[in-house]
């Protein structure tokens, strides 16, 4: 019985490399990175955790 899993992280990407064309999805281009919103802790945020005044 032949062990067909990959035992090491090289052979695994060893074994991705070997996926057929169609399955990799090249020609597909990502669309580009977008900026984060910026964030604000409200009181019902602040409020959810007990005795924070002893962790700030």
């Amino acid at each position: 019985m032949r062990n067909i899993e990959p035992d090491t992280l090289d052979q695994l990407i060893e074994d991705c490399t070997d996926l057929p064309e169609e399955l990799r999805g090249e020609g597909r281009s990502l669309p580009a990175p977008r900026a984060a919103r910026p964030w604000q802790v409200d009181e019902a945020n602040y409020a959810q955790v007990a005795d924070l005044d002893a962790y700030v």
